[in-house]
């Protein structure tokens, strides 16, 4: 009738770590408590035999008369002798290695971070040094923060609008403000040549948007009752950063979103300030399920000709360190001097407003899989997981589902 007997190593069963399985596929893994797999075997009629190995669990190992040698099946008795790997194979294409974590989170961060982070297929190194591709996993995390975000700040009271700003910006608006290109000169990329033709002035690729944005903000705000303007587009900017690139954290292009706002009010800014800086923890907190710490950056950490910076924090444990989640920036009126933007205000006196910024990048899931991953693999929060958890009975005749419902709903 070819009855299925389940064996179980005695080991396992007293082990207090948790048993990994293949339900009918090799490309998804359940794991569950010895007593669960015991218990779930059982109301199937299919109550595991325990046996002894050869480990060193005290169970008592079952009657030797029990025991049956299985007989060897003809065409299999000239044995296949097993490959061998060479050393660098095993170091680095060995199956055992491809399919597993060889790394320790808590003996090799940075390794284990490598490992995870390309062998959940979050990303792939691209020929450029510093810059990433980011497969279906890692950018389905991107699409969810985005949609949550994107509602939060288009719903009121902050009602903003997206839009989108070229890519380049020309030499001449970027050292406008001599703080803020100061700040960026190291990682600015320039565009030198069309073909095999020198430009006549070399372009910028954005390191961020306010000097591309803010010439425009000159020409489309006239009145106070323009104000307050609220602006914000997702797109990509480059950073060529040298220090030490790495996926997610440190990389020369990332994915974000940039807010862009002008207020009538020092009040009315850090009011929308402050709201995004709150948005930005809830993203963290509620959707990325990462706990952050709000606070304000010191003079010499602040955005580079602004005012003042807050920013949410996380702590990675496995670095022993806080790294930056997102930033909400108080620009002050600075720019609004250097860009000529200026409203007539109620008496009819001319006044600068004043603009925030504030930014929330790909970074993001970088801290996550750190926060949340471990030896075995990625580890991804209930609501940016792809997949969840799916519980698949096996029914028989003699096993029935109406049978079987309890213990799914005891897993569940």
């Amino acid at each position: 009738k070819g009855v299925v007997t389940v064996a179980l190593d005695s080991e396992l069963v007293n082990s207090t770590a948790n048993i990994n399985t293949h339900p009918l596929r090799s490309d998804r893994t359940v794991s569950a408590s010895p007593q669960d797999v015991v218990a779930f075997l059982e109301a199937v009629q299919h109550a595991p035999k325990i046996l002894d190995f050869g480990g060193t669990s005290s169970a008592p190992p079952p009657p030797k008369a029990k025991a049956v040698a299985a007989k060897p099946y003809k065409k299999q008795e000239k044995p296949v002798k097993p490959q061998q790997q060479t050393k660098s194979r095993n170091k680095k294409g060995s199956k055992e290695t491809l399919d597993r974590i060889v790394a320790s989170k808590t003996g090799d961060f940075a390794a284990w971070y490598g490992e995870v982070i390309t062998k959940s297929e979050m990303i792939e190194y691209g020929k450029i040094s510093g810059c990433y591709i980011l497969r279906p996993w890692s950018f389905g995390v991107w699409e969810q923060i985005q949609k949550a975000l994107d509602g939060w700040i288009k719903e009121e009271p902050l009602e903003v609008q997206n839009c989108y700003f070229p890519l380049f910006v020309t030499k001449g608006a970027l050292e406008a403000e001599e703080d803020h290109v100061e700040g960026f000169a190291p990682e600015v990329a320039w565009v030198t040549k069309s073909g095999e033709t020198d430009l006549a002035e070399p372009i910028a690729i954005r390191p961020t948007s306010e000097t591309i944005m803010y010439p425009e903000f000159a020409k489309w705000l006239r009145s106070h009752r323009d104000l307050p303007l609220k602006l914000n587009q997702w797109c990509s900017v480059v950073r060529w950063e040298f220090k030490y690139p790495t996926p997610f954290l440190r990389s020369r292009e990332f994915l974000w979103q940039e807010g862009h706002t002008a207020h009538y009010t020092l009040e009315e800014a850090d009011e929308m300030v402050y709201a995004i800086l709150e948005l930005y923890r809830r993203v963290y907190e509620e959707i990325l399920a990462v706990p952050v710490i709000p606070g304000t950056k010191t003079e010499a950490e602040k955005f580079a000709g602004g005012l003042r910076t807050t920013t949410v924090e996380a702590y990675i444990a496995g670095s022993g360190r806080a790294i930056q989640g997102a930033t909400s920036h108080n620009l002050g009126q600075n720019f609004g001097k250097i860009y000529n933007i200026a409203v007539e205000g109620e008496g009819g006196k001319k006044t600068i407003p004043w603009q925030t910024s504030w930014g929330l990048t790909t970074r993001s899931i970088g801290v996550m899989v750190m926060v949340h991953s471990d030896d075995q693999g990625l580890v991804l929060p209930p609501k940016v997981a792809p997949v969840q958890v799916v519980v698949v009975p096996i029914v028989s005749k003699t096993c029935p589902l109406s049978q079987l419902q309890s213990f799914i709903d005891q897993v569940k």
